[in-house]
């Protein structure tokens, strides 16, 4: 067991005094305060984040008292859920949560347990399907007229607020009868555990720098997957059940319930999803006019305290010189659904406010983006299928942020002071607990960072299975050869592509460098995969197989074979023939020298003198560092 007692125990360092310089309202660079002596934890006893132990190494939590607390039942009551029967401190292992949803489907016909598949480890990765009326399946559900939510709770299993929040939801639409009256309007499918081999890392010790629950599960999954880097590459089960489940039930709202690691503010539930300048840009609208002010409207009313999603420019992580609104790419939940047309939304809850307020929250969340998808889900059905009627061209493959005067918004932060740090040796973000509204800038990366045209399709050879399959694993339609045919088609030469230097989410990363394209008749042997673009997947498509792309399998890794050199010649053989080159190739000569007048580290080198010659040559592999997905266009 970790013991902390060293740690607190050394002599305390004093540090010296500093100037005070500018700095924005919030942020101001003080005098270290006298060095706080952190109570040594009791012999014996684990040391719990968010215990009175440790408050200590927490910011001071901002005061609270919601009246959403009445959403809470008494521990005496039949129905309780785990989380409620512990006063709202602790979440339930996996076998009690499915224990405890086995229970309600058996006493509700409104509630089924459907598993999605299995995990790792072997564990059922559970969704629970809640309608008005049965039966609950697929073609059920699609067939009712009515709109479909997804909730997804502990892709991240350290971040477990939705499940809790789930299960109340869930219990008080059912048995309880008090708003049977939401799925009247709308069908709710709920994941209480993705990442279930994670979740069951059942410890103490998964977040330190969260409020709670005194146990929790960690990040990733049993073999270091982030199942929030997975939705594009699919390499764990896990993703692959989500994705076909994605695929089978196709909901019209998609919400993944997270948990903040960032700084302090006054907001405890705050949310986004891609713009309308991104690839389902009638989504964003529906979402901008029906979904955002309603929800906000009904956390205000309960005394939560709803906000954007806090991406700090700062590196020191302090908000006042503005945050970012990124544009998620399909690695990620939201990005992922934006590309493949499903309205999708990031909650993330701020992990320094107490566990029982962001449940709270984020049940109310899940209650009212019910009531707005039963108030309006024909406009986001109308919504989500003109975004996949959509062709868009050029398709952006990457964002940034414009170079354009920002725009700002009123942040309800909370005070901060920098402060020399003997530990670091740099400055230390000290959080006083003391609210603070201040207008900053809100940097939108709206504007594409590198487009393509839009291609007829792509061409896979046969010797890539593993790309082919995972494309038909997103449900994108594919037609595979069965002759052979010569195609003209455009491919890339990626001249300047290297491997990362470490791996990445399982994967040695590769960067294309500057894609050359090519015009060339390639022959497709029989089983090649033929990947149109005029579908409703056409732009996930595009993202996965253009190199450019930061998530195409290109950059994942899968093509490794094309970087490496298998055929080489000896100094002895290019030698000679290089003199014979030089003397019989019109202007060789003087690209030659012109290339050790400009190269310095070329010119130093006797090998890469000799390969400058080599590749000039027909015995050169051709196929090097060409991409071997072609563009029909």
């Amino acid at each position: 067991m970790l013991k902390l007692t060293a740690l607190f125990s050394r002599p305390a360092v004093t540090v010296p005094a500093v100037l005070v310089l500018i700095a924005p309202a919030s942020l101001t660079l003080l005098a270290a305060p006298p060095p706080v002596r952190a109570q040594a934890p009791v012999e014996g006893k684990t040391l719990v984040v968010g215990s009175p132990g440790t408050q200590a190494i927490l910011p001071p939590a901002l005061p609270w008292a919601g009246k959403s607390r009445s959403l809470l039942v008494p521990a005496g009551d039949p129905w309780v859920t785990p989380f409620e029967a512990t006063g709202g401190t602790h979440t339930p292992r996996y076998d009690a949560t499915v224990a405890w949803l086995r229970k309600l489907a058996d006493a509700s016909p409104r509630v089924d347990l459907v598993s999605l598949g299995k995990s790792a480890e072997g564990r059922d990765i559970w969704m629970v399907a809640a309608s008005a009326e049965g039966p609950h399946t697929a073609d059920a559900f699609r067939e009712s007229g009515k709109p479909t939510l997804l909730i997804q709770a502990g892709i991240h299993a350290g971040e477990i607020d939705g499940k809790d929040a789930g299960m109340m939801l869930l219990r008080d639409m059912t048995v309880r009868g008090k708003k049977g009256d939401l799925l009247a309007g709308a069908n709710f499918l709920f994941v209480p555990i993705f990442n279930v081999d994670g979740h069951e890392r059942f410890s103490a010790y998964g977040r330190i720098n969260q409020r709670g629950p005194a146990e929790t599960g960690w990040r990733t999954t049993s073999s270091n997957q982030n199942l929030n880097r997975d939705y594009t590459k699919i390499d764990t089960p896990e993703m692959a059940a989500m994705i076909q489940a994605l695929v089978d039930w196709d909901p019209d709202l998609y919400v993944d319930v997270h948990v903040t690691d960032g700084c302090d503010y006054q907001y405890d539930i705050t949310w986004g999803y891609n713009g309308p300048h991104a690839y389902s840009p009638n989504a964003a609208a529906w979402l901008d006019t029906y979904l955002t002010p309603r929800v906000t409207r009904d956390l205000k009313a309960l005394g939560h305290v709803p906000g954007p999603l806090v991406y700090p420019v700062d590196p020191l992580g302090t908000p006042s010189r503005g945050i970012v609104e990124s544009t998620f790419s399909p690695r990620y939940s939201h990005g992922y659904g934006d590309v493949r047309h499903i309205p999708s939304i990031l909650v993330e809850n701020h992990s320094l406010k107490p566990y029982e307020q962001r449940v709270l929250g984020t049940y109310l969340f899940l209650e009212s983006t019910l009531r707005v998808m039963g108030e309006h889900g024909k406009e986001l059905r109308r919504a989500k299928e003109t975004d996949r009627r959509q062709r868009r061209d050029p398709v952006p493959l990457d964002w940034k942020i414009p170079d354009t005067e920002p725009a700002t918004m009123e942040f309800l932060g909370v005070k901060s002071r920098l402060i020399p740090s003997a530990i670091s040796g740099g400055l230390q973000v000290v959080w006083t607990g003391d609210p603070v509204t201040e207008e900053i800038p809100v940097r939108v990366q709206s504007e594409p960072a590198v487009a393509v045209a839009r291609p007829r399709a792509y061409w896979i050879p046969p010797a890539y299975p593993e790309v082919a399959a995972r494309i038909e694993q997103h449900g994108i339609r594919v037609e595979r050869s069965e002759e052979a045919q010569d195609v003209d088609v455009r491919v890339y030469r990626l001249p300047d592509a290297e491997p990362g230097a470490s791996p990445y989410e399982g994967h040695m990363r590769v960067s294309p460098g500057t894609p050359v394209p090519e015009r060339r008749t390639v022959h497709f042997p029989a089983g090649s995969v033929r990947v149109p673009t005029d579908q409703p997947l056409g732009d996930l498509a595009v993202l996965l197989l253009e190199p450019g792309s930061p998530d195409s399998f290109f950059q994942w890794g899968f093509f490794l074979g094309m970087l490496q050199r298998t055929e080489y010649v000896e100094g002895y053989i290019m030698e000679p023939l290089a003199s014979r080159m030089l003397a019989e190739t019109p202007g060789l000569a003087h690209d030659f020298q012109e290339k050790l007048r400009s190269d310095p580290e070329f010119a130093a080198s006797p090998e890469a003198r000799l390969r400058w010659f080599y590749v000039r040559t027909p015995f050169a592999d051709t196929r090097w560092k060409l991409y071997p997905v072609a563009r029909e266009e």
